[in-house]
């Protein structure tokens, strides 16, 4: 199976440079609503069985653009909402003193299951997500008529994508801060019998 992971388009918070997390349901800006549209064209031609989307409204946007392509409804799942940052919401990622990702993976170090305050830890945000994943490939696996070429598009955010690939790589969160995700930016991971790799990452050239 082929899993399409994609970082929904661009808000006028992120142009902002403002933290976006889970409880901030910013819609798309011009250029967010643009991008969508070219990531229809750009994944039209896949064989697409099932779109899934976060709940929030910059993602399910981007969503609802890209099934106009294939005739599917927009299948939304909470465990996909971004990570829930708590007091961070809506601060200016400058004045934090190191990138937004490194901020992150050094409060996560000091404890895995340690939350944001008001917010919610890494290993929460992997472990929902990835059981929307889990979800996905059983009912994949148990089709009737398995279809290895099957894809599905999951329509997320930033640390949520991110997440799912470390987890279906198996490597450790602390790897976190070597990846760099882009607004609108696709990702894909096929699974096989011997195990999930990485095809694609963060493609933006549509």
């Amino acid at each position: 199976m082929k899993l399409i992971l994609v970082r929904h388009g661009e808000t006028h918070w992120n142009k902002d440079g403002l933290v976006q997390g889970g409880a901030s349901d910013i819609e798309l800006n011009d250029t967010g609503k643009e991008q969508a549209r070219k990531l229809a064209v750009f994944l039209r031609d896949e064989p697409v069985a099932a779109i899934l989307s976060s709940p929030l409204r910059r993602a399910v946007a981007t969503a609802e653009v890209i099934a106009t392509q294939h005739e599917l409804p927009v299948q939304i799942d909470e465990g996909l909402k971004e990570l829930k940052v708590g007091d961070l919401e809506g601060m200016s990622i400058s004045n934090l003193r190191t990138t937004f990702s490194r901020f992150l993976l050094q409060w996560w170090q000091d404890g895995e299951a340690t939350k944001l305050p008001n917010g919610e830890s890494l290993v929460d945000l992997q472990q929902r997500a990835w059981n929307v994943i889990e979800a996905l490939l059983e009912r994949h696996e148990t089709s009737p008529e398995p279809k290895k070429e099957a894809a599905a598009v999951v329509v997320s955010h930033y640390f949520v994508t991110l997440t799912i690939i470390l987890k279906a790589l198996n490597l450790p969160l602390d790897c976190l801060t070597k990846f760099k995700l882009d607004l609108g930016g696709v990702s894909i991971l096929e699974f096989r019998d011997y195990g999930a790799r990485l095809v694609t990452f963060n493609d933006t050239s549509y």
